[in-house]
This record gives structure tokens, C-alpha cells and sequence, in this order.
């Protein structure tokens, strides 16, 4: 028997599958396996978000820890594997870490490894979806906190969404006077031939990703895709400054799960994830608008990707 969680999870899921154009959404591509490549991905010569943005926070240090303050609460919504956080943490002398993310096994995993090489530091761990309201444990400090989502993640929601999951981060500051604050990272537009190299690598890997869906998809509504009947697709959309991934059906192929199920054509696709890329002005609206009056912001030397540390005063 489903929970009565687990049965609006599979409505969702079934609900997307059944759209006109059939989607899924990319929370999904984090189970464990899914985790895995992604921090493969990360280490990819294609894939330069993560480098770049951990040179930024390398080459303006000073700045950030001045504008962000040392000794706080470092708060990290869809914490993965916590590397980046590590890496702040040991910049901000932070006195307690708090990991969140929908992969519990993958997380506590990262999370003890973080506290053991930080023994002073009190880090733990909160299985949640971040698209959703969070609760954090009633006795993480109020005072300083600081929500850090690197990776240009935000670029995965719809402006609407990504408001409303900017204004949950925000509400788990507390007061404006506690001093908390968010450091964000965005992938800044650039040259389509370096947006479409970094979502469709020569090794395979973000296709493997993006195939791996398919399988968390299974185990979650009982479906019977199967994964590598399906092509991975990347482009750029100019129209709305994104890239989108797809999963395309290589055949027909009928595909079934309790109580339902769709055929698909050749060719026919799977909307899996938008990446969007938003200029410096038009994510300084989408804070604004979040309920975040202030922002400091920094990048690289190309302008690729950018640091923001947002507040409210």
C-alpha cells in the first residue's frame, strides 16, 4: 500500500507523463545513481559552472566574507554532496552547517563525511524537497543564517517558480534583523556552442543522467521504461534564454504503469529539465520580487557565471 504522500507523488509523476507534451520533473534525476553523475558532470572539461564558480569564490573571498559576515549558519537547499558548502564553511568559520536535500541516503552520507573532517563545526542533515515548504529542526540558531545555493540550480525553475522557491529560502532566515541573507549562483548567458558542449559532453555522461530519470521514474510509479530505448536531446531556446533537455523515444514503444499508461511515437519526447540563463538585471528582478531589497554580486573575468549575496532590509 502507498502513503497518502507516495499517491500524490505518482499523480504528479503520472500527471506530467500525460500531458500533451509529456514531462517530467528534474527533481527526479537525484536518486542515488543520479547524484552520482551529477558530480561526474561536474568534473567534466564541458561543464565549467562548477569551476568557475568555485574560482569566483576563491578570487573574491574577502569581498563575500565581508559582505556575508563569519561565524553564522550556512543553510544549503539541495546540498548533494556538500563540497561547495565544505568549501564555505571553511571560508566563513561557519558554527553549524545544515544540509537539505530529496536524496536521504546520498545526503546523510555527505553529511557525515562533513562533519568528521570539521569536528568543530556542528553540521547535520534534512531529507526534504526544496520545492516545497522546509522545516528546519527547532534548534538550529536563528541569528546569521545564510542560505547558499550554488550551481545555477535556480535556473531549472520557471521564473514564477523560481520566485516562489527564492521566497521559501527567504523565510528560512528568519526576521530581517537576525542579519541572515542567501548567496545564489547563476549561469549568465554566453555563446551557444559553450551552453550546448556543457549539455550534451562527448563522454556521455549527461545523457546517461538524463536517461537515468527513466529508471528513478520506475521505482517510483511502478513504470516500465526502459531507459535505453530513449535518446538524450540538449539545445538552446534564444526565445527564452534556456536550454532544455529531452528524452526522445528512439521507436514506438507502448509504456505502462498500475492503472495507466501512454504510447509514444519515434521521436516523440519527454520535456525533462529548462536551464535558464539569466542576465545579472533580470535575476536582480526575480529577487526583488522574492521579497530580497538588497544584493552584491560578483563574477569571473569572462562574466560566465555570478555569486549574488541578496538580503532584506
Amino acid at each position: 500500500m502507498w502513503s497518502r504522500a507516495a499517491l500524490t507523488e505518482v499523480r504528479a509523476i503520472t500527471d506530467g507523463l500525460m500531458q500533451p507534451k509529456a514531462e517530467i520533473s528534474p527533481k527526479y534525476f537525484y536518486d542515488e545513481r543520479g547524484s552520482a553523475l551529477f558530480e561526474d558532470i561536474t568534473r567534466l572539461p564541458e561543464y565549467y559552472v562548477t569551476r568557475v564558480e568555485r574560482s569566483i569564490l576563491q578570487r573574491h573571498a574577502g569581498a563575500i566574507t565581508e559582505s556575508v559576515g563569519k561565524g553564522g549558519v550556512v543553510i544549503e537547499p539541495g546540498a548533494g554532496n556538500c563540497e561547495k558548502a565544505r568549501a564555505l564553511c571553511l571560508l566563513l568559520q561557519a558554527r553549524e552547517f545544515v544540509g537539505i536535500d530529496i536524496s536521504s541516503d546520498h545526503l546523510q552520507e555527505s553529511v557525515r563525511n562533513m562533519q568528521s573532517d570539521m569536528p568543530w563545526m556542528h553540521a547535520r542533515a534534512v531529507a526534504a524537497d526544496i520545492t516545497q515548504p522546509v522545516h528546519l529542526p527547532g534548534d538550529v540558531p536563528t541569528g546569521q543564517r545564510l542560505v547558499f545555493y550554488p550551481g545555477s540550480s535556480i535556473g531549472n525553475f520557471e521564473p514564477a517558480q523560481a520566485v516562489r522557491l527564492l521566497a521559501q529560502m527567504r523565510q528560512l532566515l528568519g526576521a530581517p534583523e537576525d542579519g541572515g541573507g542567501l548567496l545564489i549562483g547563476i549561469d549568465l548567458p554566453k555563446p551557444v556552442h559553450l551552453l550546448q558542449a556543457a549539455y550534451d559532453d562527448a563522454a556521455g555522461v549527461t545523457a546517461a543522467f538524463n536517461r537515468n530519470v527513466l529508471a528513478h521514474v520506475n521505482r517510483r510509479i511502478g513504470s516500465d521504461f526502459v531507459p535505453e530505448h530513449w535518446r538524450h536531446r540538449a539545445f538552446f531556446d534564444a526565445s527564452h534564454s534556456r536550454v532544455e533537455m529531452h528524452l526522445a523515444a528512439q521507436t514506438a514503444q507502448s509504456v505502462r504503469w498500475p492503472g495507466g499508461g501512454r504510447d509514444f511515437a519515434a521521436g516523440e519526447r519527454i520535456h525533462t529539465e529548462n536551464s535558464y540563463k539569466h542576465s545579472l538585471a533580470a535575476f536582480a528582478s526575480l529577487l526583488a520580487l522574492a521579497g530580497f531589497s538588497k544584493h552584491r554580486s560578483w563574477t569571473d573575468e569572462q562574466g560566465w557565471v555570478a555569486l549574488i549575496h541578496a538580503w532584506q532590509q
